[in-house]
Parts: structure tokens; C-alpha cells; sequence
């Protein structure tokens, strides 16, 4: 059975709408979607951080995956480093 369309009972209706529920308009749901997408995100980024955080070396312990696989001259300081870097060689 189709549905058949009424026509406005007065003239006075005829620019009158049926007021629609908030949740159908397309509009709400992107001003709602945006924000809810990144609190989602940041959540599931805070989750993936606290899981997978390195453990955290004290002064006197070694083992950083730089240390294991440079020359010893990886510990030099920065300065002399940057220095050497910068003259060429003789």
C-alpha cells in the first residue's frame, strides 16, 4: 500500500514543517563526530604509550641500543664532537 501525501488542511499550513529530532539532523552528528573522533584517538595513543613506555635507565646503568652498537668514541662530549665535525681533516 503506498502512502499517499495530504495536502495542507488551510493555506496557513502549508509553510508550517513537522519540527525534526535533534538526532536526524546530518549536521549534529558532524559537530558531535569531530570532537568525539579525537578524544577516541588520543585515548587509544595514551593506551599504546603507557604500554609499550621504555624502561627508564638509571646514571650508572648501561645497555642504550647507541652504546652496544657505536665505536667507543660514541661517548666523547658534544663539544668536541661538534668541533672535530666541523674541521676537516689534516
Amino acid at each position: 500500500m503506498q502512502a499517499i501525501e495530504r495536502l495542507p488542511a488551510t493555506p496557513a499550513d502549508a509553510g508550517k514543517e513537522k519540527p525534526t529530532s535533534w538526532w536526524r539532523v546530518p549536521m549534529v552528528w558532524l559537530v558531535i563526530g569531530g570532537p568525539l573522533t579525537v578524544v577516541v584517538a588520543s585515548l587509544a595513543t595514551a593506551v599504546i604509550a603507557v604500554r609499550g613506555a621504555d624502561p627508564v635507565l638509571g646514571p650508572g646503568e648501561r645497555g642504550s641500543v647507541s652504546e652496544r652498537t657505536s665505536t667507543p668514541d660514541a661517548m666523547t662530549p658534544a663539544l668536541q664532537a661538534r668541533n672535530h665535525a666541523a674541521t676537516p681533516k689534516r
